[in-house]
């Protein structure tokens, strides 16, 4: 069986989405899934529970980072602040929300990792630039489809999923 990694992002604390987006990335057993920020409540984490969880924070996060941190903690999950990065089987993964453009360029342009995941715009896009893959999957609210993504890390494959 393939080894996925689950991408999410702006939540914006839509608990309904979420489950929905839980539904469809259960049975690819993911790793781990990374949130990209605009988590939006408290309420999220207890909701991808079943996970191992590394998230960043949104612009829309700011108004209660310490609430959503406990929240986190509580869950058993890990909160990374505004940048996450870590390997899994030898890919190197960074992921930010993306409403720091510049950081966003750096990262991806640096040529360190494999694969940088962002939100923050609600489109979803994936492109390759040198070695690295650049992924937003969507996001969960405020898109038209909601969507999220896993990807195969044996080769960096991406599937989109409708989280209708």
């Amino acid at each position: 069986m393939p080894d996925f990694l689950a991408v999410v992002s702006d939540t914006h604390g839509q608990v309904d989405f979420a489950r929905r987006a839980v539904r469809l990335l259960e049975p690819f057993q993911p790793l781990c899934l990374i949130h990209r920020g605009d988590i939006g409540s408290s309420a999220i984490p207890g909701v991808f529970a079943g996970f191992a969880v590394h998230y960043v924070l949104g612009n829309v996060d700011h108004y209660d980072e310490t609430e959503l941190a406990a929240a986190i903690q509580k869950a058993g999950q890990h909160f990374a602040g505004r940048f996450g990065k870590l390997t899994l089987l030898r890919k190197k993964i960074a992921w930010l929300h993306g409403d720091n453009e510049r950081l966003l360029k750096q990262t991806i342009s640096s040529g360190e990792y494999d694969l940088v995941c962002s939100g923050h715009t609600h489109q979803q896009e994936q492109r390759l630039v040198g070695k690295t893959l650049v992924l937003n999957p969507g996001a969960l609210y405020r898109a038209n489809p909601r969507t999220c993504a896993v990807v195969d890390l044996a080769d960096l494959s991406v599937t989109v999923l409708k989280c209708e």
